[in-house]
């Protein structure tokens, strides 16, 4: 008896992902350069070997069903680990050893993550390693896809399954129009600005970091008014020159060309803010526990 796995082919799992993604046979044919038709028979002769609907199809519409969505995810592994694997090899015959994926929120690139991927090339020259600026809760889907094999976030909140060590820690720094009455010199607490507009992070990227500005307000006796969100310092940047309100980031992000915008650091707080590292435990890449190693001097 033949088994299901001796029955699969890599291109029912490409035909599969590309159809899910699109959700339109047309459109998936047209980036798999192939008929309709023989789409449809593909997916129709995957689902015959695995015995399931994997899609759910009207006249107006294809979805996938609740097997194709776990499915999905399944398949979105195997064909990572076959692209790394493809790529490993195609390292090693040019001398080199494997490939890190590394992902990272934008401040971990203004602080610590330079001198750590300059010291890994320096112990490691043969390893490659490719990043991804991500926020915190695209990090951990790819680290559990397996996209990713390390993440540096300002979350150590994680699922089952990963771990984490802290990085790198630091002060926050308020984010002020040019033109604003409080100045460095007259700054006595974040309470002078109870009154005002704040744009935040959003919560749901990163809890712990949120909440934590929201503790230093609450220390000062109010709740901020958070007018709007936004995960990307040069958009953050943009509004507060704009008057739409105040900010507060980390740190390291208070650097900019835009004259229109200053900092007053907050260093008389308890409130610091970490960055971790983030990876899943039962990771494979044989590259992984090199750069791991690595951080346990940091």
């Amino acid at each position: 008896m033949i088994s299901i796995a001796n029955q699969l082919e890599l291109r029912h799992f490409n035909y599969f992902k590309v159809l899910a993604e699109e959700l339109h046979y047309r459109k998936a044919s047209e980036l798999l350069f192939i008929s309709q038709s023989a789409l449809s028979q593909q997916i129709k002769h995957l689902e015959g070997i695995l015995k399931v609907s994997l899609f759910e199809r009207t006249n107006r519409k294809v979805s996938l069903s609740d097997a194709g969505v776990l499915f999905y995810k399944d398949v979105l592994q195997i064909l990572n680990k076959v692209e790394v694997a493809a790529t490993n090899i195609k390292l090693y015959t040019a001398g080199n050893t494997g490939q890190i994926g590394i992902g990272f929120v934008a401040s971990a690139m203004s602080s610590v993550l330079p001198g750590l991927l300059k010291q890994f090339h320096t112990d490691c020259p043969n390893i490659r390693f490719r990043l991804d600026e991500l926020n915190n809760a695209e990090q951990l889907v790819a680290l559990q896809n397996e996209t990713l094999d390390i993440g540096f976030m300002r979350s150590n909140h994680l699922p089952d399954g990963f771990v984490s060590k802290r990085v790198h820690t630091e002060t926050f720094s308020l984010v002020l129009p040019k033109n604003h009455p409080v100045t460095t010199a007259s700054f006595e607490h974040i309470g002078q600005f109870k009154d005002e507009n704040f744009i935040l992070f959003p919560n749901d990227q990163s809890q712990l970091y949120y909440q934590q500005i929201i503790n230093l307000c609450i220390d000062q006796g109010f709740t901020p008014k958070v007018a709007h969100r936004s995960i990307h310092a040069p958009t953050i940047f943009k509004m507060v020159e704009n008057g739409m309100g105040l900010s507060v980031i980390p740190t390291s992000l208070a650097s900019t060309e835009n004259s229109s915008i200053r900092f007053i650091e907050l260093k008389h707080i308890p409130q610091r803010t970490a960055l971790y590292a983030v990876w899943k435990n039962q990771n494979n890449n044989p590259t992984l526990p090199y750069f791991l190693d690595m951080l346990v001097s940091v």
